[in-house]
């Protein structure tokens, strides 16, 4: 029986950096009776030029931690995190482990016509190939074309998401999936959603486009209800942000990101 105490406790939301805040911000929009304890592992972003194994690491460490405060759920708010550690947190775990990749795909797939659809993202997302997988095993006959984008994030960082070279930017790297005449995008990393209307000018009406913030926040929700955790309650919900090193960039820049002030960003201590 899942106690009334279960039910309003926080939710964990971890990621390599600050990016993971546009999925809070989607959770906040999309379930805002739930608390949420978010991590962003800025001493160590980014994760996606490292190793498989050491993100498993990484991801272990912070999603024990959130386990030890008592989370009635966690959220891989980082695609490459996503890609090599959902299986193992989920069999390492007693709550409900939801990724970024899945929800996506899942959209992605629904949403073509032709079968032809991008994915852009981190190089270490692109390499794993999880939304390949993801998306052709829900739809066998799609031809999916992974990009690696890796000047985005600093663009989105420093706040250039309607400058001139981000357009420049962004029309050198879709070219090659306009030529192949997609139909649908997954921004397959938690910063694109900001550059969502450059993206949506470069590729054209013709190409719909899938926020996995927002498909991951929906998701989030399902698994809530299906598992009969979600919050009943709106009194005074947990809304708490850590970082791993240089807590005042959180603070800085956590607005872009969240589309609200972040009054308080703690520092969390790893090895």
């Amino acid at each position: 029986m899942v106690t009334s105490v279960v039910r309003e406790a926080p939710v964990g939301v971890f990621d390599s950096g600050i990016g993971g805040l546009t999925v809070v911000s989607e959770m906040l929009s999309q379930l805002p009776l739930e608390g949420i304890i978010y991590v962003g592992d800025t001493a160590r972003v980014p994760y996606g030029p490292k190793s498989p194994d050491t993100v498993r690491r990484y991801a272990r460490e912070i999603a024990f931690y959130l386990a030890g405060q008592h989370v009635k759920a966690i959220v891989i708010a980082c695609n490459t995190a996503t890609a090599h550690a959902l299986d193992m947190l989920r069999a390492e775990l007693s709550v409900p482990v939801v990724g970024v990749v899945q929800p996506g795909a899942r959209a992605a797939a629904a949403a073509t016509i032709s079968g032809r659809i991008g994915v852009i993202g981190t190089t270490g997302t692109v390499r794993s190939g999880a939304y390949e997988r993801a998306i052709r095993s829900l739809r066998a006959d799609a031809t999916v074309v992974s990009l690696a984008c890796p000047l985005f994030v600093p663009l989105v960082e420093e706040g250039w998401t309607d400058h001139a070279a981000a357009r420049l930017i962004a029309t050198e790297y879709l070219r090659p999936l306009l030529d192949v005449g997609i139909d649908t995008l997954v921004m397959g990393c938690t910063h694109y959603p900001l550059l969502k209307p450059l993206l949506a000018d470069t590729l054209g009406p013709s190409v719909r486009l899938i926020d996995s913030a927002q498909e991951t926040a929906a998701e989030v929700g399902r698994v809530l209800r299906g598992a009969n955790l979600d919050a009943t309650s709106a009194e005074n919900p947990v809304r708490r942000f850590l970082a791993t090193d240089d807590p005042d960039q959180m603070l800085r820049l956590g607005q872009r990101f969240l589309g609200r002030t972040i009054e308080r960003v703690e520092t969390l201590a790893l090895e």
